[in-house]
């Protein structure tokens, strides 16, 4: 029987193409609002911000020129390279910075812990929330992946580490062998500060393969999770805490 000819996709009309313009611009504007933001916080906590992205805008684009002039003798032919060079320079130093500022403003906080996992890298990580916690606002997060299963604790580390210990207990009776790690949040001896987090659960050892990654997570499925409220990020300090404890309080009575 003789094929039938492949139908080519309609054309975008006037209008769609109109939409798809406007949703363009809004993103970019969207992006750079959070550009702005971003480093307005990160200047108001960073004295030194503003000296170190000259420094590298100035370092790198002096090098990449210097080197392109001794080895083509031209003067001006690289000077957009040397510029855009140092302009990728100074956004690298710029988002390190404000990385670490973002974490020194959120240490402490309830909920800081939980923002840095629900943003791990990669996608062999599942974040349980919350799977022990206290009214103090004090909380145990489960995380699964190839190094195997690993509990998280943010809070006052007294209380902290007996609720690791309890739902490290839980764990192991139904992961049997899989390696089982527990962290403690905070800047005292042996805990993980939180600006380390994320790089301490990625430099741990990758002990399980994919699928048995997945049977991990059906067996820990049965343990569910706590049903205290924990805050999705870092909280601010003030009325919205006091908020936040009273309805923890409420819920666990």
């Amino acid at each position: 029987m003789p094929s039938t000819p492949a139908t080519k996709p309609a054309k975008p009309t006037r209008a769609q193409k109109k939409i798809t313009r406007t949703e363009r611009r809004q993103k970019r504007r969207a992006q750079w609002r959070s550009l702005l933001q971003a480093f307005t916080m990160t200047r108001r906590n960073d004295a030194r911000l503003i000296p170190y992205l000259v420094l590298a805008f100035v370092v790198v684009a002096a090098m990449i020129y210097l080197v392109a002039l001794l080895l083509t003798g031209s003067r001006y032919l690289f000077i957009p390279i040397a510029v855009l060079a140092g302009l990728v320079a100074a956004l690298f130093v710029f988002s390190r910075r404000a990385q670490t500022a973002a974490y020194s403003q959120a240490d402490g906080q309830p909920g800081a812990a939980l923002y840095v996992l629900q943003n791990l890298r990669g996608a062999d990580w599942k974040t349980t929330e919350a799977v022990a916690a206290t009214t103090q606002m004090d909380a145990v997060h489960r995380v699964t992946g190839r190094p195997g299963v690993v509990l998280i604790g943010e809070g006052a580390p007294h209380r902290v580490k007996g609720l690791l210990a309890q739902e490290k207990r839980r764990v192991a009776r139904l992961v049997g062998d899989t390696p089982i790690y527990d962290i403690v949040v905070g800047t005292g001896e042996d805990e993980v500060p939180l600006r380390k987090l994320n790089t301490h659960l990625l430099r741990l050892p990758r002990n399980l393969a994919k699928d048995e990654v997945a049977t991990v997570n059906k067996r820990l499925a049965a343990l569910g999770a706590s049903r205290m409220p924990v805050p999705q990020g870092p909280m601010p300090n003030g009325a919205k805490m006091r908020n936040v404890a009273r309805t923890v309080r409420r819920r666990s009575s």
